[in-house]
């Protein structure tokens, strides 16, 4: 299969539209069965410089790539964020609303920096808006498939927030080493529900996944 590099084309459309700013903007984590959900977000405006080399969805690079190209990624675009939503959230609330408590933390984090947010589109991957439920003051938010692919804020957006979490499900397997976090970051492996059936589950499991089994997917 040939992999296309991701470009701005999209970011330029919506920059020709009017938008000030475009806020790339991808989740990571959502098919774990162990820790946070994360969102991702990377501002770029119509002058932005050339990407990294390199940069790609970040499920289309290996680990050791990812990191090389996390603080690039984030020192490329004009701010970025991560937001997280914990595993209990992820168990109170479901999935989606939790994604959004995710995005809305990460959003005010860059508001905080001093993004302006409110003069922006947000580029979100996928094809349902599960941001926009979650903010009190409404922001434009344009869906698009495969942006996390196609997009290079939303492929930056995806490293940095993959990144992040990787480095706290390592540093929780430091931790709780029984799980093998370091490794499957959380996701359903056989040994990691093995581990859980030896070792019961922590409070960094979503346990409402745990019974009857859970599909996964990769985020």
């Amino acid at each position: 299969m040939t992999v296309s590099d991701p470009t701005l084309e999209i970011e330029a459309l919506l920059h020709g539209g009017g938008a000030r700013f475009v806020i790339g903007c991808d989740e990571v984590g959502r098919g774990a069965i162990a820790g946070p959900v994360a969102v991702g977000l990377c501002v770029v405006d119509a002058r932005i410089g050339v990407m990294p080399a390199g940069l790609r969805d970040s499920k289309l690079l290996s680990e050791k790539r990812r990191e090389q190209l996390a603080p690039l990624a984030a020192e490329w675009a004009l701010y970025s964020a991560v937001g997280l939503a914990t595993a209990t959230e992820v168990d109170t609330v479901g999935i989606i609303a939790a994604l959004g408590l995710a995005g809305k933390r990460a959003l005010a984090k860059l508001h905080a920096d001093g993004a302006a947010v409110r003069q922006s589109v947000i580029l979100l991957d996928g094809t349902h808006d599960w941001l926009s439920p979650a903010l009190t003051t409404k922001l434009a938010v344009k869906t698009r498939a495969k942006a996390d692919r196609d997009c290079a804020s939303v492929a930056a957006a995806s490293v940095v927030a993959k990144v992040h979490r990787d480095r706290l499900m390592i540093s929780a397997h430091d931790r709780t080493p029984g799980y093998g976090w370091a490794s499957n970051k959380g996701y359903g492996s056989a040994d990691h529900f093995a581990a859980i059936a030896e070792l019961g589950a922590t409070d960094f499991h979503r346990r409402t996944w745990l019974h009857g089994g859970v599909e996964l997917s990769d985020e």
